[in-house]
């Protein structure tokens, strides 16, 4: 649905986007994530052809940014962090406005109108001005005229900025219900925003791409050994914690075994592995085969935190945070 290939953008001396390249799948969330100034508002640029590539090409649903950027911009539907809302008009007098100008016919409109009234949850606000809105209903008016025209992609900047925790929230879950019908890029610098909501993301540092892959996928490179967490407990009677270390320690392929707090009792334990060795069977099968109950195992992952800071160099203590 969106291929970039070999895309730079350059200012005078300044080199803003770098030879990146990537693709985004037909129907799916991606993360688009940087510090700043890395060049992300640059290449939503490119994208949505309010700039030119220096080099390189960019395609959105098939058509070159270059050579047909009016097609590009019937395909795309994008939610600036300020939605463009008129306060005077009310809900369902706006979007009929902007179904006007987004080419939707007449006949048609009405029926739009108010499909995309009920996905985003405004239909109960349909004749309130928008200027009387909470900020929340009016970022679900912006998510409202963005697909009025049933865009193939979805182009959102910073769709959450400034809501409280409940309309955050609400927000997430109403662009995962977009996913499918449309794909979605979603530029922001909140990092929870994008493990809760994006299927993938790519993370660009300095103009160029350092990545762009699913998070658990990041995590198995750049970590490269398997972590595991393992909760025991014992079948009867009282359990030797240290015992269980032991033998943990004993498992083929096992570099590390760390203790952990108890939980109701059981004994928990985070255990690495060498390099390139899955050990989570072994693991399990070594704890039935010692006669004591296992509660708990699974991989623990890299936060996409740890991954960003990995693979930008940590210069990003702003980019974590809840606020630009």
């Amino acid at each position: 649905m969106i291929k970039v290939e070999g895309l730079t953008k350059r200012y005078a001396r300044n080199v803003a986007v770098d030879n990146i390249s990537f693709e985004v799948e037909k129907g799916q969330i991606v993360g688009f994530l940087g510090p700043n100034g890395a060049g992300k508002t640059t290449t939503m640029r490119v994208l949505t052809c309010f700039l030119p590539p220096t080099a390189g090409t960019a395609q959105v649903a098939g058509f070159d940014v270059l050579e047909s950027p009016l097609e590009v911009k019937k395909r795309i539907g994008y939610l600036p962090e300020t939605p463009p809302l008129y306060p005077e008009m009310e809900v369902v007098e706006y979007l009929d406005f902007v179904g006007s100008l987004k080419g939707l016919p007449s006949g048609d409109r009405k029926r739009r109108v108010d499909e995309v009234m009920e996905k985003c949850s405004v239909a109960d606000v349909r004749n309130k001005l928008i200027g009387k809105l909470s900020k929340g209903y009016r970022q679900r008016v912006g998510l409202a005229q963005a697909i009025i025209h049933n865009p193939d992609v979805l182009v959102l900047d910073e769709p959450t900025s400034g809501l409280d925790p409940k309309q955050i929230i609400e927000t997430r879950e109403l662009i995962k219900k977009l996913a499918g019908d449309h794909t979605i890029i979603l530029s922001t610098h909140i990092l929870p925003e994008v493990e809760s909501t994006c299927e993938h993301v790519v993370i660009i540092s300095k103009g160029k791409l350092v990545a762009t892959d699913t998070v658990a996928n990041l995590t198995s490179r750049l970590r490269g050994a398997e972590t595991v967490m393992v909760e025991v407990g014992a079948r009867e009677g009282s359990l030797d914690a240290a015992h269980v270390f032991g033998k943990l320690e004993q498992v083929a392929g096992v570099s590390r075994v760390t203790a952990r707090d108890p939980r109701e009792g059981h004994a928990r334990f985070e255990i690495e592995s060498v390099k390139e060795r899955s050990v989570r069977a072994e693991l399990a099968r070594m704890v039935v085969e010692s006669g004591w109950n296992l509660h708990e195992l699974h991989t623990v992952g890299l936060s996409l935190e740890e991954i960003f800071l990995q693979l930008t160099g940590g210069e990003s203590a702003a980019s974590t945070g809840e606020s630009k």
